[in-house]
């Protein structure tokens, strides 16, 4: 029974993984590409844990084919089997590429499908995301698209001959009022995809990143990535106060799904930076546009959006820009913000 310890072929394809890890040990982070088929559950890979620590490795072994046998191990199997049918290149995974990825391997075989397993397993792919991530930090040439808050600073990096997307890696737009209803990755997870966002770039051309503060949602961005990219260029994007209004409203309400409540507590979360006074006003204007008539409700909408951006983003952005005046390289509006980077990329590929 063979392994592969091609790591960056494996991450860099988003090579269809059968990771037989427990759900617990799986949610706990994973890499693209991953799907959890467990060899054991949460409960039976409790017990086996205790069973070794109580009467050892032998014993621990018994009791996990003694707890996944007869139409249990049947049902294991076919949904193993039916997953390599929809996938011929998957490969087998679990935490260190030992018995567990071996037991499926051979059960598999027996039933006539022979895949490989990721040599070292989750850990051995772990570490090699990690290893990417700090080589990248250390080795790669990075571009900071900048810009006031509504400028479709995304739009612009997605443009880019070479970027990573980090906030929708994240699955959060990376303030206040950010978030998804779905939820954001777990912080392994999240770490892993972002290595492979950089795995899958061309290795000459300068790697284009939006503005972002050291957390996207509850996710920290990696350390040494972070460090490379305060340290990097910025290109700055300039929209007026029209343009970036109409942005938001597109984004946080018309391309919403019931964005009501989501608007009023992300504006709650931030009471008290805007102080009582402004807080209730915003309220109030954010209820009256909900409420509104149909002609009447955009321009409600772009009323608090305007006060929002007036009060809070814009001051804060703004201080934090001072601070990094220095690195602005470039500045200008959207399509002359892409022709930059485009450039960029072809004056270094050229």
């Amino acid at each position: 029974m063979f392994a592969v310890d091609d790591y960056a072929n494996i991450l860099r394809d988003a090579r269809p993984l059968i990771d037989v890890r427990s759900p617990v040990e799986f949610h706990r982070g994973a890499v693209p590409g991953a799907v959890n088929l467990p060899l054991l559950t949460d409960d039976e890979r409790d017990a086996v844990g205790k069973t070794y620590k109580a009467q050892g490795h032998e014993a621990a072994v018994a009791l996990g084919h003694q707890l996944v046998a007869d139409d249990t191990k049947a049902s294991r199997i076919a949904a193993w089997r039916a997953f390599a049918d929809e996938h011929p290149q998957a490969l087998i995974t679990c935490w260190r590429g030992g018995l567990r990825s071996q037991i499926a391997q051979g059960w598999l075989a027996d039933a006539g499908i022979d895949l490989p397993r990721v040599a070292g397993g989750f850990k051995a792919l772990r570490q090699f995301c990690l290893h990417t991530i700090q080589s990248a930090a250390a080795a790669r040439r990075f571009v900071v698209v900048g810009g006031r808050t509504g400028s479709g600073k995304t739009h612009v990096v997605r443009a880019a001959p070479a970027y990573v997307d980090l906030e929708a890696i994240a699955n959060h737009r990376g303030s206040a009022f950010g978030g998804f209803p779905t939820p954001q990755p777990p912080p392994v997870t999240f770490e892993n995809a972002v290595a492979v966002a950089l795995l899958k770039l061309s290795p000459d051309e300068p790697v284009v990143v939006e503005d972002e503060s050291r957390t996207i949602g509850r996710l920290a961005i990696p350390a040494t990535l972070y460090s490379a990219m305060q340290h990097a260029p910025i290109v700055l994007l300039d929209v007026d106060d029209a343009g970036r209004i109409d942005n938001i409203f597109r984004e946080y309400v018309v391309d919403s799904h019931d964005p009501e409540p989501h608007l009023t507590t992300a504006l709650s979360r931030i009471e008290r930076r805007l102080g009582g006074v402004r807080y209730r006003e915003l309220a109030a204007l954010m209820d009256a546009a909900f409420r509104a008539d149909a002609p009447r409700r955009a321009d409600a909408h772009r009323l608090w959006i305007r006060r929002l951006l007036e009060y809070y983003y814009d001051p804060m952005y703004d201080y934090q820009l001072a601070g990094k005046k220095d690195r602005i390289v470039m500045r200008g509006n959207p399509h002359e913000v892409v022709d930059y980077l485009r450039a960029c990329a072809a004056e270094t590929t050229g």
